[in-house]
């Protein structure tokens, strides 16, 4: 898989992938949870997908998974994984991650999506959105070495870290995001998220200009203005925000993708464009947005001057 991304002349190549959130949510059953992973991959295929990340309803077991993404003919693009390394030493944090980081080896994949949850977050999906961990000024230069060596064993190992800024956690502003690259080395590449950045009340756009040298995975979902507005000013849970409706696939919500593709399709990047926009699938009928959210950020990407490959 990693061997398709390359550049053709001047033209920079992306495969564009879905998260199967938009299937099943797992972090809320009742949101899919009965949906079964055959109706999510099937239909990923058919809305015109090459990959898709990992989600709970996936084996763990590359023996196991391989036959089946071989059967749908879709590759495995990443997974999520619940980081603690503000919690955790380096070495404790490689042993709880080694599992999930072979996976993704044996399956070809290049990063793993790795957001630190470290300091609460699960229940904390529920809790208002001013209610959140953060790290002190005092804190971010150790913090950012103590990544930085997490991210070199990755790296050793053979899966790089995307690092995910994430709502809810000790990565969620755009101005959180400049001290993460500040502090870190280049080992540590950029998840960049134009819906998390939204959300946070940031500037998806400034923020792809100021960090695109360190982004190494790109996911794409588009809010809704309305409801982001009111979900900011009511101070309403991540998750509350979800079930009504902040994110939409991209093309089908409030930003304009076209200079984001763009600044990333001028400054080389080279890799998956992800869409994942977590929606209430008794709302959103999941193959109806997978295909708009397929053929938009298709067409964004293609006129933005990469070229999308398969």
């Amino acid at each position: 898989m990693a061997g398709k991304f390359n550049v053709k002349g001047n033209i920079m190549t992306v495969r564009i992938g879905i998260n199967p959130i938009t299937w099943s949510n797992d972090d809320v059953p009742e949101l899919g949870g009965d949906t079964p992973l055959e109706t999510c991959l099937a239909e990923t295929k058919q809305a015109g997908y090459a990959g898709t990340e990992l989600g709970g309803k996936f084996p763990r077991q590359t023996a196991v998974l391989k036959p089946i993404m071989q059967r749908f003919g879709l590759d495995v693009i990443s997974g999520w994984y619940d980081g603690r390394c503000a919690e955790k030493d380096i070495d404790a944090e490689m042993d709880a991650i080694m599992p999930h980081l072979q996976l993704l080896k044996d399956m070809g994949s290049r990063h793993v999506v790795y957001a630190d949850t470290s300091l609460g977050r699960h229940g904390a999906i529920w809790d208002p959105i001013s209610k959140r961990p953060s790290l002190s000024d005092d804190e971010w230069p150790a913090y950012g070495r103590k990544l930085t060596k997490l991210a070199e064993r990755m790296a050793q190992f053979g899966v790089a870290m995307a690092f995910h800024h994430h709502m809810g956690t000790i990565v969620e502003t755009d101005e959180e995001v400049g001290k993460l690259m500040q502090y870190t080395g280049k080992e540590v590449g950029l998840l960049y998220d134009t819906g998390h950045s939204s959300f946070a009340g940031g500037d998806p756009l400034a923020l792809v200009k100021r960090h695109v040298k360190r982004i190494v995975h790109v996911h794409c979902k588009d809010p809704r203005k309305a409801i982001l507005d009111r979900a900011r000013s009511d101070d309403m849970s991540f998750m509350a925000a979800v079930l009504e409706g902040i994110f939409t696939v991209p093309g089908d919500g409030s930003i304009d993708y076209a200079p984001i593709l763009k600044t990333l399709a001028d400054n080389g990047y080279s890799g998956w464009l992800v869409v994942e926009a977590e929606q209430d699938p008794k709302k959103a009928h999941p193959l109806t947005y997978a295909t708009m959210g397929f053929k938009n950020l298709s067409r964004l990407a293609r006129e933005a001057g990469f070229e999308v490959i398969a």
